[in-house]
């Protein structure tokens, strides 16, 4: 969505008034403003619809496995779960949704939170079999290729927009999110949970992928 600079003539009370609305908020003054006359036309700006997922998704999520941090920005959505293996290393989940979901919408961040450089080698093995398992999959049910970056047990993942149609409703996406990152922790715990047979993990791994893919209502 386009931006542009607009000169408006207002009181000092009212400006004043927004400043403070806006801090509360915890958002820019220009924002608050674009924000509440979208309201106002019943307009939904990008940043909405983005708040309004991250919120849905921060209900689906608000259990025992995850915990939600606080918001690194409008455009993002941060989590975390523990994984039961030695050294108690944290896993770091980030949701990042783009202002137009077109080709693209959105990726994920992954990272293991250890010091431990044979957990950190680990990781990274499974994140080359959760990938192999996806391009298996799902590569034919979305636009474009599934783009995966990797860099010392960090992991992004590019989210595709479905292919042959528009994006579903925001509740469905923001369902969908949820279910995927907690599909997600559910295979990198049952690598963990095989770690010395590579060969068991990865048939748990693309069988339980299968499944998902069988019960997904949007692949992307």
């Amino acid at each position: 969505m386009n931006k542009s600079v607009y000169s408006l003539v207002l009181s000092d009370e009212v400006v004043a008034a927004v400043d403070r609305a806006a801090h509360r908020a915890g958002m820019s003054r220009s924002a608050y403003i674009n924000s509440v006359l979208a309201d106002a036309v019943s307009y939904v700006t990008p940043e909405k619809r983005m708040n309004d997922i991250f919120g849905e998704i921060e209900q689906l999520m608000n259990g025992d496995v995850f915990r939600i941090m606080p918001r690194p920005s409008e455009t993002s959505l941060a989590l975390r779960s523990a994984l039961r293996y030695k050294y108690n290393p944290v896993i770091n989940y980030s949701i990042e949704l783009y202002r137009d979901f077109d080709t693209v919408f959105g990726k994920l961040r992954m990272s293991l939170r250890t010091r431990s450089q044979p957990l950190v080698e680990a990781f990274s093995d499974f994140l080359l079999l959760l990938a192999d398992t996806e391009r298996e999959f799902i590569s034919e049910r979305i636009t474009g290729k599934v783009s995966y970056t990797f860099d010392n047990g960090r992991f992004v993942r590019a989210f595709s927009c479905p292919a042959g149609g528009d994006m579903p409703p925001d509740d469905d996406v923001a369902a969908a999110l949820s279910e995927y990152v907690q599909l997600i922790d559910e295979l990198v715990k049952l690598y963990f949970g095989h770690i010395g047979d590579r060969g068991t993990a990865a048939s748990l791994i693309r069988r339980r992928y299968a499944e998902h893919v069988q019960s997904a209502k949007m692949i992307f």
